[in-house]
């Protein structure tokens, strides 16, 4: 791999991005970095894990933390697991981006707020800017969520559009450290293909099957092969009760072989090669919601 050719005022250090879900974390982050390593959906929750994107500059290498939506509803041991990886994130990090959406700031996001360290830099960013047609409004938002707490900086952006994203990387650079980079220029993200090819049929459950499915649905890697260019990949989507198999492969098998087919399709621009995909929908036993039973589903 290419390494990185480090000046005296190089930076390298990780930035969490922490709000409440359906803010745009894992957009944001994977515009920021020019790849999509963390999976979107509307659904809340859609990240259970700790997700890390890398974007190497001349002068800077920034690491980024995409967390899971903080929880502030529903006590239970997977929202107890999310809200412990966000916790844990935030005191290992140079920089925290707190995400909110423009024009929206209630109580969930007044918590999540509360749960980032005083010692480290913060920085604003007011995702979403584009849907407010009255940009005027943007300012006197902008005072009101700043009142709450010293911020570094304040940057309203439009992750899906790429809004103000060259204003905010400058913004974080400011705040990082100056350190010898620690991945190699190439790398984009320290999580593994397979974890990868797994993520990537997690979003497409939840952007074709919904509210429909319970969010203890998952997805479990069988096999992952690969022979020169050409990964051969099978994998299970894991649900409850009969009803919920028949929910996601739809009439006739229609909406698994649309899961399928646009999950082989992210893979092969992510990983750069073909891809050969199988996916297979089963019925759980003896899985219960508990954090033994989330470790043992990667949830940490």
């Amino acid at each position: 791999m290419t390494q990185t050719t480090v000046t005296e005022d190089f930076r390298c250090g990780y930035i969490a991005i922490v709000g409440r879900p359906n803010v745009g974390k894992s957009t944001l982050m994977n515009k920021l970095i020019g790849a999509k390593i963390s999976i979107t959906s509307r659904k809340a929750q859609t990240t259970r894990h700790r997700i890390t994107g890398i974007q190497t500059r001349d002068n800077a290498q920034f690491i980024y933390i995409d967390t899971p939506g903080f929880q502030t509803r529903h006590n239970n041991a997977l929202n107890k697991t999310l809200n412990r990886t966000v916790s844990n994130t935030l005191v290992s990090c140079d920089v925290v981006l707190f995400i909110v959406e423009a024009g929206s700031f209630d109580t969930a996001d007044q918590q999540v707020l509360e749960q980032i360290p005083k010692g480290v830099p913060v920085i604003l960013v007011i995702n979403k800017a584009d849907k407010i047609k009255d940009k005027a409004l943007l300012m006197p938002f902008a005072q009101k969520v700043a009142a709450e707490r010293d911020f570094a900086a304040i940057v309203p952006v439009s992750a899906r559009q790429g809004f103000q994203l060259d204003q905010l990387e400058a913004e974080i650079r400011t705040y990082l450290p100056n350190n010898a980079s620690i991945f190699s220029e190439d790398d984009i993200t320290d999580r593994s293909e397979k974890f990868l090819a797994t993520e990537i049929v997690r979003e497409k459950v939840f952007r074709y099957v919904g509210d429909e499915l319970p969010y203890t649905s998952t997805v479990v890697l069988e096999k992952f092969e690969q022979e020169g260019q050409l990964r051969r990949i099978f994998a299970a989507i894991l649900v409850e009760r009969d009803m919920h198999k028949a929910m996601v492969i739809g009439n006739k098998g229609a909406r698994l072989k649309e899961i399928s087919t646009t999950a082989r399709l992210d893979m092969e621009k992510l990983f750069g090669g073909p891809v050969y995909l199988e996916i297979w929908v089963k019925v759980k036993s003896g899985w219960a919601d508990n954090e033994a039973g989330l470790r043992a589903y990667g949830y940490e």
